[in-house]
């Protein structure tokens, strides 16, 4: 016996998500055999950006997500500082970095305590924690009372984190200080006492607090080091410039295959979207650059409004992992539970790297050099957002974009399938895995979790003739 069930929406991420699994019951064990992942809007950003200045991208794209905004003011602004060729001095690189280092410890905050923790740990029986699943809670009293205490700590924590964000960024989110050629706002020395008061809490709270937890929930759920793997292709596109020639990064670029210890050298002219069972029109795969967004809903074979991005044709989980593994810093395996270890180590990675930023600012020197805008260019922006790599693809003619492409994180993990009918990473990462009971699968929802999805409020897109199950989870 086969059952279907929807997960709609999927809760505690950004946006609209639902996810299509079939559970085989055969035999007495039940397992999840087919998985689909659904992003149920078309929101149309690279539309909007068409006949605009291109100055204006970095303000736009921004609102593509409020949870990681900053990354993509980076990313727009990185493809216009190659398209103006525009020479960032040392305080914007600085600048950029430190704002964009907040954002990164604020959401990997967030991601383990506020959007996955309860997957794990029953929170009280009041809002928003009431009608949780009861199933497979291995957690006693005294270790889910302190998860709880530092659920809420986190909150403040990250709020914490939001302040650094708009100290030098101006607002949290969509901080309006990201320009081609640098930075808007001064380093004051007021300025850099509050943000480093602010940094020396979350240092101590990811030291003491975040990492401690996350290796104690960790061997707690020790099976999903097995889980969740995925194709295991790892890929990052590099962040946090080191040097003004932009030459050494934080988390240097690079693809991996099939959690393998070599790294190879990223080419980025390998990249190219699917769109076959995606909402658009259909067209061979494309470099992004000249790929096009058009629309096509209802669409035969079709299941969701997001493409499908491949690497020499092969999908690539991205994120903390992914950077982790690039760089060598975090190689313990491609699981659950090993997405939410690197995540942590990585907070304390980028929070470290924050605190020398801080000591290289000089408040007196210039923080931006306003390039000439070009009345026509074509460039990229590459960078990584919390969740992982992210690219922003501009042409611009007559001082006017006139093409605009954006892949975001969830787009490579969460993508459909491609025209080859091979899986995205989500989707492959839920193959497999057993189910202890059917009515409450929460098994399903840690592994989402766990690659901390992102897309945007949509309604949902209902295919009809089939016996589904919905699960509504809270």
């Amino acid at each position: 016996m086969r059952i279907m069930a929807t997960f709609d929406p999927v809760t505690r991420i950004e946006g609209h998500l639902s996810i299509e699994v079939t559970i085989d019951t055969a035999d007495g064990v039940q397992q999840v055999v087919d998985a689909r992942a659904v992003g149920g809007l078309f929101r149309g950003f690279e539309k909007l950006l068409i006949g605009r200045d291109p100055r204006d991208a970095q303000h736009i794209t921004e609102r593509i997500c409020g949870v990681c905004p900053v990354a993509h003011g980076m990313a727009a602004v990185r493809a216009l500082d190659s398209a103006y060729q525009a020479i960032v001095p040392t305080n914007g690189r600085l600048l950029r970095n430190l704002t964009n280092g907040a954002n990164f410890v604020e959401s990997h905050i967030l991601h383990f305590y506020l959007l996955s923790l309860p997957d794990y740990a029953k929170g009280p029986m009041t809002t928003p924690f009431q009608s949780g699943w009861e199933a497979d809670r291995r957690l006693n009293e005294e270790d889910t009372n302190r998860l709880m205490q530092h659920y809420l700590q986190a909150v403040t924590m990250r709020r914490k984190a939001d302040q650094m964000t708009a100290v030098f960024g101006g607002r949290a989110p969509h901080p309006p200080a990201f320009i081609p050629g640098g930075f808007t706002a001064n380093p004051r020395p007021e300025r850099i006492e509050t943000f480093t008061t602010l940094l020396d809490e979350l240092v101590e709270f990811i030291e003491s607090t975040y990492i401690p937890d996350v290796e104690f929930l960790a061997g707690a759920y020790d099976d999903y080091h097995i889980w969740g793997r995925g194709p295991a292709n790892l890929l990052a596109y590099g962040a946090f410039d080191l040097d003004d020639a932009q030459t050494t990064k934080l988390f240097a670029p690079g693809i991996v295959w099939n959690a393998a210890e070599a790294v190879e050298t990223l080419e980025i002219g390998a990249i190219s979207e699917h769109v076959l069972h995606s909402w658009f029109a259909d067209h061979p795969p494309a470099a992004p650059g000249e790929a096009v967004t058009q629309p096509q809903h209802p669409k035969e074979g079709a299941y969701t409004w997001g493409k499908a991005p491949r690497y020499q044709d092969q999908p690539c989980e991205v994120g903390p992992l992914a950077r982790m593994w690039v760089n060598g810093a975090y190689r313990a395996g491609v699981s659950v539970m090993d997405r939410h270890l690197a995540r942590a180590h990585e907070a304390l990675m980028v929070a470290q790297a924050m605190q020398q930023w801080l000591a290289e600012l000089e408040p007196e020197a210039d923080v931006a050099e306003m390039p000439a805008p070009l009345a026509a260019a074509e460039a990229a922006g590459l960078t990584e957002a919390p969740r992982g790599a992210l690219g922003h693809w501009v042409r611009i003619e007559e001082a006017k974009i006139t093409r605009y492409q954006v892949i975001s994180p969830t787009t490579w993990n969460v993508s459909p399938r491609d025209d080859g009918g091979v899986a995205g990473p989500l989707e492959q990462a839920l193959l497999g895995m057993p189910i202890e009971d059917a009515e409450q699968p929460i098994e399903i929802m840690r592994i989402i979790h766990a690659f901390d999805p992102c897309l945007d409020c949509a309604t949902h897109v209902m295919r009809p003739g089939r016996e589904t199950r919905v699960y509504h989870v809270r």
